[in-house]
């Protein structure tokens, strides 16, 4: 009996430093791969797979999806963030979308339960985006002497309002001023960048957002041309040269998403899976440029990290 072929289609908002070339995503796609072939399906031999890039711009997933959809594909997989998942889900109610994102995926409107998302949806969440106020303090713990925060966000981000809030309740409960510098853009961050350096803060947040990784190497050079301690929500941004990250494995969600798009090839129902949490963390410090700022990171932060770059 010859083996059925899958035809699974991802459409993607998760383009890593270098957006335009698929290549600069190997990590989440080599667990994404590692995860589906977990499950029996190996990309090429019995499941073909079709990117589509959204290089940071959320304006363009809509009509992705869309054209995903018209290829009747077996599966959309929605990556990247509520913007990437909102656009699969709308796109479609019969063909199964299995998401990541980095909020609450109840609040955002995408399934009525984690346990019983129902329908024709499912997915994994990060949470990413509640950790800001966990991230400030991180923060505050490295550059303990700076008492002007800045902060970078995506006004574009379906979550950036509660960002905005939790950053604004952690500031003056750790003694802090912040500003809050918005972009959704490669111009307004040039201009944010300005506004950051000119109002000379002393330390950066850098609020979770898939676009923001979109232009990572560019946020940390930044930090490192104005000598600003920052944090950031993923382990690549420090393995890049950033100082600090702190947040859920993106690589491990990855990988189940792959898992779950595999039990759906074998004939599960999406609405039956419930909706994966983030189990494995990273907190990230890298010595090298702590050293390059003259910054003496406290040992207590050091125990604690899951990994130190020296």
């Amino acid at each position: 009996m010859e083996e059925k072929r899958h035809k699974a289609r991802t459409d993607t908002a998760w383009a890593r430093a270098r957006p335009e070339r698929a290549e600069d995503t190997v990590q989440v796609l080599e667990a994404f791969l590692k995860g589906l072939a977990d499950g029996g399906f190996v990309n090429g031999q019995n499941v073909n797979i079709e990117y589509r890039w959204a290089r940071g711009d959320y304006g363009r997933l809509p009509a992705l999806a869309n054209e995903l959809v018209q290829k009747r594909v077996t599966i959309l997989v929605a990556t990247g963030g509520d913007a990437s998942a909102r656009a699969a889900k709308q796109a479609t109610a019969t063909i199964p979308v299995v998401f990541n994102t980095g909020s609450d995926p109840v609040k955002a409107g995408l399934v009525p339960s984690l346990n019983r998302p129902g329908d024709n949806v499912t997915g994994s969440v990060v949470m990413s985006d509640v950790m800001e106020q966990k991230r400030f303090g991180f923060l505050q713990e490295v550059a303990p002497g700076i008492t002007f925060f800045g902060a970078l966000v995506n006004p574009n981000y379906p979550p950036s309002a509660s960002q905005v809030h939790d950053l604004e309740l952690a500031a003056p409960k750790l003694g802090r001023q912040l500003l809050v510098a918005r972009a959704s853009s490669d111009s307004e961050l040039e201009a944010a960048f300005s506004t950051l350096s000119g109002a000379r803060v002393g330390a950066l947040l850098v609020a979770s957002d898939p676009y923001f990784d979109t232009r990572r190497s560019r946020i940390i050079a930044f930090a490192a041309q104005n000598r600003l301690p920052a944090i950031y929500q993923f382990r690549e941004y420090a393995l890049e040269g950033g100082l600090i990250s702190y947040g859920p494995s993106i690589t491990d969600a990855y990988r189940q998403v792959g898992i779950y798009v595999a039990r759906i090839l074998k004939g599960e129902k999406p609405g039956d899976l419930p909706i994966l949490q983030p189990t494995k963390f990273d907190f990230v410090i890298n010595l090298k440029t702590a050293k390059a700022l003259g910054i003496n990171v406290p040992h207590g932060l050091l125990n604690a990290a899951d990994e130190v770059i020296e």
